[in-house]
């Protein structure tokens, strides 16, 4: 069955494609009984309108592209409910793509999006990535970009994130006021800058507590959201440093991982060793002990993001200049019973 089209409502009701146009966008030009004749039959035939067509004329696609690392992961997760909030408020489609923590994929997933010309991008960046071309040609094609969670800080575009540094170094501190002193750190892989950025506030607040940073207390995940990366560093420090009286990992997989291997071992948490997450997943509050971590604000981030783009977006219609923002939401410290 092919669809319903203007001309076949105009021919029917014999009157211009372009009244039957008004009358569904309710023109005031258009008398009430000629919208209500046009209204009833196009419910009847089931006329949806061309939003292809609409999209020529305007120069809109009403979409944007999301790309993220995972969709496998709490964080993630609650990104998306935030930037789903907002594109419903807008009327917006939102295309939701998976980089897998690829750097290749992700270049071809943006040139996806490019060729289905969406009105803007919203990014997390993969592990993996370390050059930033890909992303000039999103400013090539004039579309908005706004990066989260794991920027680039050379790229010149909007920015959302957390201060990770800070994060970390207050998650350091609050364990070495806890009286912590040989503290171990999982750090995540040596690319995405939230890693980078995590490890220099471990190392910061042992400098500023005058303890010395030692390398060998640091072990590093490759894939800083799997739980087995955390479970065998755990094996493989407890068996290095015995001496360990705390560990700060990357994520809280990682710190669930440790907890794993630590109730398997018999070794007791937070008596023996302390571990300390960062997130706030949904897995830390039900794990047993409890797993005290940084609460890092997803939705408030996805919201964000999403707000900043759609904000360009309109700026650029309206051919406005764009003043790139950088934004940093705060975090807070969750003390529950692994601590």
């Amino acid at each position: 069955m092919k669809d319903t089209t203007l001309k076949q409502i105009a021919t029917e009701l014999g009157i211009s494609i372009t009244t039957v146009s008004k009358a569904l966008k309710n023109y005031p030009d258009v008398s009430p009984k000629t919208k209500k004749a046009v209204v009833d039959l196009a419910t009847t035939l089931h006329y949806t309108p061309n939003s292809f067509a609409v999209n020529l004329r305007t120069k809109e696609s009403k979409t944007i592209g999301l790309i993220i690392p995972t969709v496998m992961h709490d964080f993630f997760s609650h990104v998306i409910e935030g930037i789903l909030e907002e594109a419903e408020k807008r009327n917006y489609l939102v295309i939701i793509l998976q980089s897998n923590e690829k750097y290749e994929l992700e270049k071809k997933q943006i040139d996806l999006l490019l060729s289905k010309r969406v009105d803007g991008i919203l990014m997390s960046l993969s592990n993996e990535t370390g050059e930033f071309d890909h992303l000039k040609s999103i400013h090539a094609h004039n579309t908005p970009l706004v990066l989260f969670d794991k920027i680039a800080k050379i790229v010149n575009c909007s920015k959302v994130s957390i201060n990770d540094k800070k994060a970390a170094y207050d998650a350091v501190c609050y364990l070495i006021k806890k009286g912590y002193k040989k503290i171990a750190h999982f750090r995540g892989s040596y690319m995405p800058q939230n890693s980078i950025d995590r490890f220099l506030g471990y190392k910061k607040a042992l400098e500023d507590n005058n303890i010395i940073y030692d390398s060998s207390l640091v072990f590093l995940c490759d894939n800083n959201t799997d739980l087995e990366d955390g479970y065998e560093n755990a094996k493989k420090a407890i068996a290095e440093h015995p001496e360990i009286d705390a560990i700060f990992a990357v994520t809280d997989l990682v710190a669930i991982g440790i907890i794993k291997y630590f109730n398997e071992v018999g070794i007791e948490i937070p008596k023996q060793v302390a571990v300390f997450g960062f997130s706030n997943w949904f897995m830390s509050s039900i794990i047993t002990p409890k797993l005290s971590t940084i609460d890092q604000p997803a939705f408030e981030i996805g919201k964000k993001s999403a707000s900043i783009l759609f904000d360009e977006i309109n700026l650029k219609k309206n051919k406005e200049p764009i003043t790139f923002q950088v934004i940093e939401l705060e975090t807070s410290i969750i003390e529950r019973e692994s601590t």
